[in-house]
């Protein structure tokens, strides 16, 4: 673990210090949990008036107006400089350094790049090729003719079905499935009969694949997930979806086929998104959404269906108040019954009348 000072931190970050720029910092923390040696960040105002209790040795922000005794380390963006001082604090996962184990599985026919560890039980197919300084965790499976570029990882578990292509510095999460066949039946007389998914995985680099995510290859086309897209756990792409560049998919997104999303998305929690429709460039869809309809650019949309964000506000906060409207709305039926039967409003009903 790295310590540093302060000032060395905010010169690291591009900064600059407000207060003692030579106190010690060795670690990150909340602004709620933070001790003695700790930074934290404060990229939320919600969160300001925990300036005034944290006990973290310096906080990072984005302006020097916030009242604090606590040093401060004033940055553009606090968030990112927050995480550059993680990485530099405690830097990435690492990797033990084994080589390629006896006990992994690899075709003659296969392709292993430079300083390379995989291992014991993985699995290299006929024809597949792995790029350099690439870690494949034990029972991985990379299939026929797969091409994996460099530095990647592949957590335990994670199967890659034949002809699919990774590019660089991608990292799958265990238990991921790349390249399944797509959900594509024709139903005659009742039968659903599968359809051939000859299409494939395409994954560009930078990407990050949650845990048990399911990315089926296309049908005819490739799905594609594009270049620094992030992908939560459980999240499921139907055949022959296009992700683009920059989005992130929270946990439990599920996309069906042939939907093409743009780029830098965020799609919340739990959202679903039909088949065969388009979503522009930074769309935010908030969590489980049902998304039915094309999606503009830029647009914000919540709820299911899937609705301009402020009008949703709108609809979904008068849901507890139907009950009330709807006996406002009986009882003004009532009156109005009354009125045109010639009773004045609140007089008993005639005899004859029901």
């Amino acid at each position: 673990m790295e310590t540093k000072t302060l000032g060395e931190l905010a010169q690291y970050v591009g900064g600059r210090v407000r207060g003692d720029a030579n106190v010690k910092i060795h670690s990150a923390a909340t602004l709620g949990r933070a001790g003695e040696g700790d930074i934290s960040f404060l990229s939320n105002d919600k969160y300001e008036k925990q300036l005034l209790t944290t006990r973290a040795s310096a906080v990072i922000v984005g302006s020097d107006t916030v009242a604090t005794s606590v040093p401060l380390l004033v940055a553009e963006d606090p968030y990112y400089a927050f995480m550059q001082i993680m990485v530099l604090l405690h830097g990435h996962r690492k990797h033990k350094k084994l080589g390629i184990s006896p006990k992994a599985i690899i075709s003659d026919s296969a392709k292993i790049g430079a300083d390379c560890h995989i291992h014991e039980f993985a699995t290299i197919a006929d024809g597949a090729r792995v790029g350099n300084g690439c870690i494949i965790y034990p029972c991985t499976y990379v299939g026929e003719n797969v091409q994996i570029g460099n530095d990647c990882i592949l957590y335990p578990n994670v199967a890659i079905y034949e002809g699919c292509r990774v590019g660089n510095r991608v990292i799958i999460n265990a238990n991921a499935i790349i390249g399944e066949d797509g959900f594509g039946f024709a139903t005659h007389n009742g039968v659903h009969h599968k359809i051939p998914q000859i299409g494939c995985v395409v994954i560009e680099d930078d990407v990050e694949i949650g845990a048990g995510c399911g990315i089926e290859r296309g049908t005819l086309n490739d799905t594609i997930i594009g270049q620094g897209s992030k992908l939560g756990d459980l999240v499921a792409i139907g055949h022959g979806t296009k992700v683009g560049p920059h989005c992130l998919l929270v946990a439990q997104v599920g996309i069906a086929g042939s939907t093409s999303l743009g780029n830098h998305c965020i799609v919340g929690g739990q959202a679903g998104i039909v088949g065969h429709i388009i979503i522009g460039n930074n769309v935010a869809i908030g969590a489980q959404a049902g998304v039915i309809n094309n999606v503009g650019d830029g647009k914000v949309v919540l709820g299911s269906p899937a609705i301009e964000a402020n009008q949703a506000k709108r609809a979904y906060g008068l849901i507890q108040f139907l009950p009330e409207m709807r006996q406002s709305i009986r009882e003004l039926q009532e009156q109005i019954e009354r009125l045109a039967s010639g009773g004045g409003p609140g007089q008993p009903q005639r005899p004859d009348e029901p």
